[in-house]
This record gives C-alpha cells, structure tokens and sequence, in this order.
C-alpha cells in the first residue's frame, strides 16, 4: 500500500515504518512484554489512516496497522509528534482517532457484534530536548477534585497511551533495542537532526546501519538530513568516505536536486517562513478571523519567538494569550 507524505517527517517515518520489519521492532520496543507475546506480529498490515487534520499534519504522523491480538482482529495506531511542546491534550486526540478507527472498521465490516481493540502508542522526538511532561490517561484530563473522580470513576472515558519519549532516551538506548538499521535510523534522525550542524561526526557510529540501507532509503535519509537538520553537503564528507561511492552519489545527487528546487538554498529562511505559516494556520483555524496587526507579528518574528507561541495555541481562549510572556 502506498503511503502518501506531505513533510520530510512524514516521508521518512512513513516511508520506512510502514513496513512490517521495522515497525514490529518499534513496538517490542514500547509493548510491556505481556501485550507483545499476544499480539500477531507476523500478520501485521497496513491500513489506510492519515486521521490527522490537515493543518497539523506538519507535526504529526501517522501510520495504522491491522493484526491479531489472542485470536482477535485488533490494531495498532503509531502517532509520531514532531513539534517542539508536547500537546497536553494528546490522549483526547488518540480517542478521536481511535474512534476513527473503529468507525472505518465497521464501515468495512457492517456485520461485525464487537469492535476490534486499538493500541495505541504515541512517540515524541522533542526536537529541541523537550522531555514529555503531560498525562498520559484522559482522566487526569478531565477537571474532577478525586471525590468527584472517585464518585464518577464507572462513568468516565477511560485510555491511557503508549509512550515513547525519545527526548529522554540516550542515543546508546536507542542503539542497542532490537530494531532493523532503517527502524534504528529513523529514531535516531527524529532525534537528532533538527537544527543540528553535526549530524556528520554523530552519525559515523551508524556507518554499518547507513550502509545496511537500501538505496530508496538512503535517499529518505539525506532528503531528511538536508530539508530538516543544518548539516550541509560539505559536512558529510568525512562520513561519506567512509560509507564510499553509493552513498556520496545518493548525497550528492539528492543535494543537487534539493537546491535546484529551492528546498536547501536559504534553509533557514525557509523554516523561519514555513514555522511563521504553520503558526497562522493554527491560528486561523481557531480564532477565525486574524487582526492584520497578528499577521504582521508572526511573519516579522523570530525562529524562538514562534516555537515559544507555538504550544499555546493549543490552550489560548484569545489571540492575545498567545503573545503574552508566561
């Protein structure tokens, strides 16, 4: 099944994890080993998904996959988030795409008696180290003192998330879980890449995982590293010795083409740019109508000044909260 991809996060993750080899590692990973040992990894399937609204599509992935769990149809949703802040809100988005989930379920099977189990696993790369500091189950979400919650407890939405918080996993941890090379990569470069100027020298320890890679990926891999990280061509070229002629082409060739299409020319700029895009979208999105004056704030501001807007709009009642210092 072929997996649409709108973001260089989105065409890395989708593109490599979409696959049955290296998802399943992902999840041994993650499962508390009880689950793992009852689910069917062997007949793992990619379903269609893309659950994720459009304008957040640039921080979030999504891949769904269909299996056997005890004997029964279940599934497995994996929500990759690439923005800086954790969304607080996360459980209650994982219940709108596991209701998702099981609506596309019935539509496909409207002569099912019961609804297939859905696991859901979240994995946060925190781009900028930002470890994951907000619930994991919607009860804690909902505003309750604990007698209300005591009192209320059999009738109240219940879903707690996997997660992965890769930002407060070392870079040896990562290296060492059971994973295929691409599975492996593509954990580390969610990781590490962003706004990094030495992906070079830190990637030379997975000289025998990038050379592991097929060509397809490979070029995933530096399309990445050139369109997300600030590690240019020039400060590969110790690693690229090392990995020899396959992997200079691949770099090379995919630099070439990345500038040709104004993609690496002027990066920063760019992610200033798109980052100020992203952000008025959100706000449209929400508040409707944008005063020209908070048009001209986000598009004049800063790379630090949106990512600290960023998370806010999440909570804001007004537009005004979202430039008011905390």
């Amino acid at each position: 099944m072929a997996v649409q991809s709108s973001t260089p996060h989105d065409g890395l993750f989708k593109a490599i994890c979409s696959r049955k080899a290296e998802i399943a590692g992902i999840l041994r990973a993650n499962l508390p080993g009880t689950l793992a040992a009852r689910l069917d990894f062997d007949c793992l399937e990619l379903q269609p998904a893309g659950f994720v609204e459009q304008n957040l599509r640039a921080f979030y992935s999504d891949l769904l996959f269909r299996t056997r769990l005890s004997g029964h149809d279940a599934y497995v949703y994996v929500l990759v988030e690439h923005q800086s802040c954790p969304d607080r809100f996360m459980p209650m988005r994982m219940l709108r795409y596991i209701l998702m989930t099981w609506t596309q379920h019935l539509d496909a099977h409207p002569n099912s008696k019961a609804i297939p189990a859905v696991i859901p696993l979240v994995v946060h790369s925190g781009p900028r180290g930002e470890r994951w500091n907000y619930p994991t189950e919607l009860g804690e979400l909902i505003d309750l003192d604990d007698a209300g919650r005591a009192e209320l407890a059999e009738y109240l939405p219940s879903l707690k998330i996997l997660l992965d918080d890769l930002s407060q996993v070392d870079i040896d941890a990562i290296q060492a879980r059971d994973l295929t090379p691409p599975a492996r990569l593509v954990l580390i470069l969610h990781k590490i890449t962003a706004k990094n100027t030495n992906l070079g020298h830190v990637l030379q320890r997975f000289i025998a995982d990038l050379n592991d890679l097929t060509t397809d990926d490979l070029w995933r891999v530096f399309e990445y590293i050139f369109l997300e990280g600030d590690t240019g061509l020039e400060d590969l070229q110790a690693l690229l010795n090392q990995l020899g002629p396959r992997a200079k082409e691949v770099a090379v060739t995919t630099a070439e083409r990345l500038r040709a299409e104004g993609r690496v020319q002027g990066r920063a700029e760019g992610r200033v740019e798109g980052e100020a895009r992203a952000l008025l979208t959100l706000l449209a999105a929400k508040f409707e109508s944008l005063p020209t004056a908070v048009v001209d704030r986000v598009r004049s501001a800063r790379t630090d000044e949106l990512e600290a807007w960023m998370p806010r709009v999440l909570t804001a009642t007004t537009v005004d909260e979202i430039f008011t210092p905390v």
